[in-house]
């Protein structure tokens, strides 16, 4: 599973509980709670489900045989898992023929009593006719997994304009059974088989292969769906819908993607890398993709990321993407690739417990560095690495360990250190052990556990037996411990000794003190020499001799830039000028450029982030452009002729927008051309950004040309600027143009930063039906976020956004319209605490 980054950053706007450390009582709790791993006392064999819908009532009406034997005692009872169902029959298969059984059934769990005791090994089938009611269970969720329904209704009736009827499901964790009695657990494995019974105008898609369809005679088809490789249950999936769908293939298996019909013609270029991803994923682990087919499909009100159903990966609808949007690349590539790798880590080898869970996500995070880095070069790769260790340092998570058996809950596995923490944790391995010794590990732990469950310790032992290396102690302190390092570096240059000594001090508050491999390199002008060295004391001196006997111009600790740590040097501006300019990593430049921005007085400083403008890799370009300091006339008249430049030419359509941003900030009129080109450009972030800035030039060109775009369609940037002019500058007239965005934006973060300058609207209207109208759609906004986020968000909306409105309304009071103000007032006090208002 992929969670959305844009859940992070809504919590980022509050003083979230969630990014602050355990308390002292917490983890005393914690200790106290030992979650085990799933004992098997039965084990899956096979599943087969016969399955119809009820959209009316929201059910789905299945049969399920169900194969399965005592693991190893003998039993003569076995507990399925079944939530929320209605169970109508109970019986045990034996050839043709059915034998009704007596169970006992509590609303989550089925215990079925046996004819009689099964050894252990020895198989059977049995019978359930049920209805699963997914609508009306009351599950909790998670801030990854939003709640646990397991079977989703997307508009069932169709009431709803302008979003089409969809059924999917959602197992994870352990979700499954409100939709199919089985053994809910990560270490258990059956094969499958689903017959699908479906208005014939739509398509499924579900595990496996599409063996056979028949058409009913009656406006249904039923579809046959079959895997014949086992594989957890939490990774079943069905869905349901009015899709395109587009056909690929990798090595003659077919690749598909299901996608709503408006973006059928632009779903190659929103998953067209499928194919490639399927090849290098392929051959770096030594597994050639191991599964029949691989389908990825959206399904709407989904707001969990992805999720990595066995051959058939569920996405957000934010992965469709129109072609303008798809102009600044692909935002929804790396999670494309997460999911796909997650069908080696996690459905090939799944973890065999929650406490495992990054034997299936801390590869599927790293993926995304591996892919970036193949796909875009080195720079891209460490530009995912760095964003994803800055995730789980922003995080407070430093007392959680990777692995862990003490969680309240299985669903708080699903955080940051399970997967940025455990991608960059996997990072410094490939650094230790080499790129070659790496893979060949990975082949060597996807080989032994094939479509077996695994833990921890089973990765460690096959890096193990690939590269002879006792790693206990790499695994005891990034798997079984928790924090990182905190650094300070000191250098003190001896120039009588000819020596430099490199003193680096762990400064975390904790007992834990951690080794560390890392290079350093000792510069004098462009020419590196490389010494390797290893942490092991809380305090360590390295001393290094000068490189042909003269003070060397950059010391650079950690010269590959793997150590998932944070850390304070002591580097002056001159070695990061020099770091900038001969260090060859992305992360050494971005440092210098970090380092550059604080020192913009200085004439070198000024003059090396004039060259970090022309950087090589477009996200540095981006990073100086948002580093500079405008305010400062001399970074301004110096920046000028290069921002002009960019605006024109950068190759980049997210950094010509940013220097077109930037250029608005002048307000010189000879740049209006460029801003009124820039309207015309494919960009949504490039016009966006273009009318931006015409409008911080020109009010009246900019309002002027926010008429014509308004009927055009906009996303992204472009949207945002049309609509936060017509808020400035519009009148009730154009309410619903900017009622109508904000209600189309899906649950996301875009939505979020929108609900500020809505309600400033919203507060000067004076038409009680628009005021009313606009006031729904926020408590819905705020309503449809995930339970797991409402404790923060929900006090936010109602106390700053809702009751912002309504404090400017009661100055409105003494004017003309009391009544009706008084009436907008009442009704924004109702919608406030929850109720539904008339």
């Amino acid at each position: 599973m992929k969670k959305l980054s844009w859940m992070v950053c809504l919590l980022a706007a509050f003083t979230a509980a969630e990014a602050q450390p355990h308390s002292d009582r917490d983890e005393a709790a914690l200790k106290k709670i030992y979650q085990e791993t799933p004992e098997m006392k039965t084990a899956l064999v096979h599943t087969k489900l016969d399955v119809r819908f009820d959209y009316e009532k929201a059910w789905m009406y299945g049969k399920a045989w169900i194969t399965l034997k005592p693991y190893f005692y003998a039993a003569n009872e076995v507990s399925l898992d079944a939530k929320g169902m209605a169970i109508q029959e109970v019986s045990l298969v034996e050839g043709a023929k059915q034998q009704k059984l007596k169970y006992n059934y509590d609303g989550a769990v089925l215990t079925v009593q046996l004819n009689k005791r099964y050894g252990g090994g020895e198989p059977l089938t049995l019978y359930i006719d049920y209805i699963a009611k997914p609508n009306e269970l009351v599950v909790k969720g998670s801030a990854a997994i939003t709640d646990a329904k397991g079977l989703y209704f997307v508009n069932p009736t169709g009431k709803e304009k302008n979003k089409p009827t969809q059924i999917w499901t959602q197992g994870e964790t352990e979700a499954t059974s409100v939709w199919c009695p089985t053994i809910d657990r990560p270490n258990q494995k059956t094969t499958q088989e689903i017959y699908m019974t479906v208005p014939a105008k739509y398509v499924t898609l579900s595990n496996g292969l599409l063996v056979s369809q028949k058409n009913n005679g009656n406006g249904t088809r039923t579809d046959y769906w079959k895997m014949d490789l086992p594989h957890a249950p939490y990774l079943f999936f069905m869905g349901v819908g009015d899709y395109a769908v587009i056909k690929d293939s990798y090595k003659k298996k077919e690749v598909s993607y299901y996608v709503e019909k408006e973006y059928a013609s632009v779903a190659r270029k929103i998953f067209g890398n499928t194919p490639e991803m399927m090849a290098y994923f392929s051959t770096i682990t030594g597994v050639d993709y191991p599964w029949a087919k691989y389908a990825q499909i959206t399904g709407r009100d989904y707001v969990s990321g992805a999720m990595e159903n066995t051959t058939a990966t569920l996405h957000q609808e934010s992965a469709q993407q129109d072609a303008r949007e798809l102009v600044d690349g692909n935002a929804w590539e790396g999670t494309i690739a997460h999911e796909l790798f997650h069908h080696w880590f996690g459905d090939y080898v799944t973890a065999e417990s929650w406490s495992n869970l990054t034997i299936n996500e801390s590869f599927a995070n790293y993926s995304q560095t591996l892919w970036f880095e193949y796909k875009y070069g080195k720079d891209a790769g460490d530009a995912e690495n760095f964003s994803d260790m800055s995730g789980y340092l922003q995080s407070g998570s430093d007392k959680k360990d990777l692995v862990r058996f003490n969680y309240q809950d299985k669903e708080d596995m699903f955080d940051a250190v399970s997967y940025n923490k455990g991608g960059r944790i996997l990072h410094m391995l490939r650094n230790y052990v080499g790129d070659s010794a790496f893979f060949k590990s990975l082949n060597h732990f996807l080989t032994t556990n094939k479509f077996q469950a695994a833990e921890a310790h089973q990765l460690r032992l096959s890096f193990e037996k690939v590269t002879g290396k006792d790693l206990n102690w790499f695994f005891n302190q990034w798997y079984f411990n928790a924090g990182h390092p905190k650094l300070t570096i000191n250098y003190d240059y001896d120039d009588a000794a000819k020596q430099v000594k490199v003193t680096l001090l762990q400064t975390q508050d904790t007992n834990n003190i951690f080794r560390l491999p890392f290079a350093i390199d000792v510069y004098n002008g462009a020419k590196a020499t490389r010494h390797q060295v290893e942490m092991t004391e809380r305090s360590q001196t390295f001393t290094l001799p000068y490189n042909q006997g003269v003070r060397p111009d950059l010391v650079n600790v950690d010269a590959d830039k793997i150590l998932l740590c944070e850390k304070k040097e002591n580097k002056n501006l001159a070695q990061y000028v020099h770091q900038y300019t001969y260090a060859p990593k992305y992360l050494d430049r971005r440092e210098a450029i970090d380092f550059l921005a604080k020192q913009q007085d200085d004439p070198l400083a000024q003059k090396t982030l004039m060259s970090a403008l022309k950087d090589p890799y477009y996200g540095l370009r981006s990073h100086a452009l948002g580093k500079l300091d405008l305010k400062k006339t001399t970074v301004k008249d110096m920046a000028e002729p290069t921002l002009v430049s960019m605006a024109k030419t950068d190759p980049k359509s997210t950094v010509r927008a940013k220097a077109i941003g930037m250029l608005g900030s002048y307000k010189n009129e000879s740049y209006q051309r460029i801003f009124e080109q820039a309207l015309k450009d494919s960009s949504y972030s490039v016009a966006g950004n273009g009318l931006e800035a015409l409008y911080k030039s020109n009010e009246a060109a900019a309002i002027q040309q926010v008429q014509t775009l308004k009927n055009t369609p906009s996303k992204g940037k472009l949207n945002e600027q049309i609509n936060g002019i017509l808020i400035k500058s519009g009148s009730e007239a154009d309410f619903d143009f900017i009622a109508g965005s904000f209600d189309k934006l899906p649950l996301g973060q875009e939505k979020f930063e929108m609900l500020q300058p809505f309600s400033e609207y919203l507060a000067k209207l004076t038409n009680t039906d628009k005021v009313k109208k606009g006031v729904d759609m926020i408590a819905d906004f705020r309503d449809g976020i995930p339970a797991a986020y409402q404790q923060q968000t929900s006090p936010f909306i109602n106390n700053v956004i809702l009751n912002g409105i309504a404090t400017k309304k009661k100055a409105q009071l003494n004017g003309p319209n009391a009544s009706d103000i008084q009436q907008q007032i009442d009704y924004i006090n109702v919608r406030k605490e929850g109720k539904k208002a008339f």
